[in-house]
């Protein structure tokens, strides 16, 4: 068989699948197939024609899929023409190439087995359809949202744009849970809120891409990478943040609220995997709200690091896989401890190798980012 297909004579459309069964118990599938062969070496045959058939099994998985991809589109990511680079051209590239790849296996649009999120972010992340979630702070106001019970002309602030930072919590600390914004909370006078977003008053620049949830629509997705414009600075900890709320059950209400979609399915690691994908070009540099206990004296970029691993481990914690891609880390204009700093935190974010399954990378040219997806992807 192997010497008539190398041969050019065996073609696919002359096979013939002869039954095909498929064990929702065992999750195995049956393939029995023939084909009618002219011998390529007639002269071991008793004729020039040969049946021959074959039967393989294979196991599959009915397992639904969401994966929330959270890219960098920082300043930094713009084009070089010095170093003849073009970071935010290569992401584009690979995003796309992935998010194709990811959603080829849907055969059925209207019941799609694999989903996409896309979390642009800087420093801050354009929520887009989902900017009624979000509590646009003041300099002198409170750092959670007003009670429900407050009058309308209390509870309402205009925001110059949709973006959001960190969520903090009644103390202005940063709050690392998945709690989508409908969650009740009381703030320190007894009253209760809901647990919006925080947009800091001190955010100075918004990125123009906005999120998409979790869709199967690869035209939505692919526009959005389009959009992306390289701005801002990088705020490692509210990507991984917004990357945890694209995958929490409890945003599906909000999601699904907003018109984009039904929102992720719930933390069942039988029924549903659950992928986040975190990619920086550097060091996470800032950040809006500590964690509980930090030092007063701790600068944005350990507060950053701190926040982004926080939220990891958390992601962890519910059965979601991570994996971080570091696209030019070894980029000169970096110190030595910058460069490891940077390398430290998407490592620690990372979901542990396994013999099979690698969970960190690091990639220096276009090239080796796409490569990176292709593996994350498979």
């Amino acid at each position: 068989l192997d010497a008539n297909s190398r041969a050019g004579i065996l073609q696919a459309d002359r096979i013939v699948l002869d039954k095909l069964t498929v064990d929702k118990t065992a999750k195995t599938v049956q393939a029995d197939a023939h084909v009618d062969v002219g011998l390529y070496f007639p002269i071991f045959s008793t004729g020039d024609m040969q049946r021959v058939a074959a039967s393989t099994t294979a196991l599959y998985s009915d397992k639904q899929i969401e994966v929330a991809m959270m890219l960098d589109v920082t300043g930094s990511m713009a084009p070089n023409w010095y170093r003849r680079t073009d970071k935010i051209g290569d992401l584009q590239v690979a995003a796309s190439k992935a998010v194709r790849d990811l959603l080829r296996s849907n055969y059925d649009k209207n019941d799609p087995r694999v989903r996409v999120a896309i979390v642009p972010y800087a420093e801050a992340v354009n929520t887009g359809g989902l900017a009624s979630t979000v509590f646009v702070e003041t300099r002198y106001g409170s750092k959670v949202p007003p009670p429900i019970d407050a009058p309308v002309s209390v509870s309402l602030t205009l925001a110059p744009d949709k973006c959001a930072t960190e969520r903090k919590d009644k103390d202005g600390f940063a709050d690392y849970s998945p709690d989508g914004p409908y969650t009740p909370r009381l703030n320190n006078n007894g009253k209760t809120y809901l647990a919006k977003v925080n947009r800091d008053y001190r955010i100075r620049s918004c990125p123009s891409a906005t999120l998409i949830p979790l869709t199967a629509d690869e035209d939505k997705l692919l526009d959005t990478i389009t959009d992306f414009s390289a701005e801002g600075v990088t705020a490692g900890g509210i990507a991984a943040q917004w990357g945890y709320y694209m995958l929490s059950p409890s945003w599906r209400s909000a999601i699904a609220d907003a018109g984009l979609g039904a929102g992720p399915a719930n933390f069942d690691g039988r029924k549903v995997a659950k992928v986040a994908i975190l990619m920086t070009d550097g060091r996470f540099n800032t950040a809006f709200a500590k964690e509980r206990g930090a030092p007063t004296t701790q600068g944005q970029e350990q507060t950053s690091r701190d926040n982004a691993e926080a939220v990891c481990a958390n992601m962890k914690r519910d059965g979601i896989e991570i994996f971080t891609i570091g696209f030019d880390l070894n980029d000169p204009t970096m110190t030595v401890t910058e460069r490891d700093q940077a390398k430290s935190v998407l490592k620690n974010c990372s979901t542990a190798d396994t013999s099979s399954l690698k969970h960190y990378f690091e990639a220096a040219t276009g090239t080796e980012l796409a490569a990176a997806f292709d593996e994350i992807t498979g």
